[in-house]
């Protein structure tokens, strides 16, 4: 088992409470005159800016191109030690998405105030109340940006060759371990982080010095694992409907739950082959129960 029965348990219920939160964010952004006018679903305009003009049936081929771009930068920031490059570019990460997902709340403005600081606050002053937090909004945010652009055909290649990514860089080249470690070590970690224990480990009682802090084993879940499987629930949203939506991250999380339960506790393992097996099982299960009622 990856971790210890707890732990496991508060991470499996983060994680589908931001898939709950994500497609009530996607949900928001749908207009329902509009769609009900145009016989099939249109979603509300952005408060930054219209989407990207991308055909829904290629649309995995920018954004995969966009996912390994990206990686290599990061690297190279990595590599340089270019820290605070990476935490300017994270923090615009984090407003954009947060003021996104929260404006399906509430007014623009008072969204963007919020992501604000919010984001500067998980970046400068991290802790792991924070860094939870703002993740479990995140990724709603990144789906009503991304999900509108695709079709059940296109999110489920991209699913596809996410899971194969994955796997390549966890097992054979390792630059996604690299990549976890040193955003841990850096403190700016995009998914969550589940410590063992909250806070530091301090002096002996009575003893004189500074007080030390000692590390803690954590579990984590990439942003990723959270954000991909959103944007399939929300591609299913869009194309078939509410409930259809609500069925996929169950199966997700049984993915992710499978893999928790069977790794071994001392090795790395990519969870989105795991996750997106879930996602493409629950999807039979929708088509399945559609066709018979």
């Amino acid at each position: 088992m990856k971790h210890h029965l707890f732990i496991t348990g508060i991470l499996l219920v983060t994680f589908l409470l931001a898939q709950f939160i994500g497609i009530a964010v996607v949900y928001k952004y749908i207009d329902p005159i509009k769609s009900q006018e145009e016989g099939k679903t249109v979603f509300k305009p952005l408060p930054i800016g219209e989407r990207p003009p991308i055909e829904e049936k290629t649309s995995y081929i920018p954004v995969i191109l966009a996912i390994l771009l990206g990686t290599g930068l990061l690297l190279l920031l990595i590599r340089f030690h270019l820290d605070w490059v990476w935490k300017a570019w994270f923090l615009i990460a984090v407003v954009v998405a947060l003021t996104v997902s929260l404006s399906a709340f509430i007014t623009p403005i008072t969204a963007f105030i919020i992501a604000l600081l919010a984001g500067a606050w998980k970046i400068f002053r991290p802790n792991v109340w924070i860094q939870n937090f703002t993740e479990l909004f995140i990724y709603g945010g990144l789906a009503a940006i991304f999900s509108p652009m695709f079709n059940l055909w296109s999110i489920s290649i991209l699913l596809v060759l996410i899971a194969i990514y994955d796997a390549y860089a966890v097992w054979k080249s390792k630059h996604m371990v690299t990549l976890a470690q040193s955003q841990a070590k850096s403190k700016i970690f995009a998914g969550l982080l589940i410590p063992y224990k909250i806070g530091k480990v301090l002096k002996p009682p009575g003893a004189a010095g500074p007080r030390i802090p000692v590390k803690v084993r954590t579990a984590i879940l990439g942003g990723g694992d959270l954000g991909f499987p959103l944007m399939f629930a929300g591609v299913v949203l869009k194309q078939l409907g509410l409930w259809q939506s609500l069925v996929i991250p169950f199966f997700a999380l049984g993915g992710l739950a499978l893999l928790l339960f069977l790794a071994d506790e001392k090795k790395f393992y990519p969870a989105m082959p795991f996750i997106a097996a879930g996602c493409f099982v629950g999807l039979a299960i929708v088509k399945l129960v559609t066709l018979v009622i």
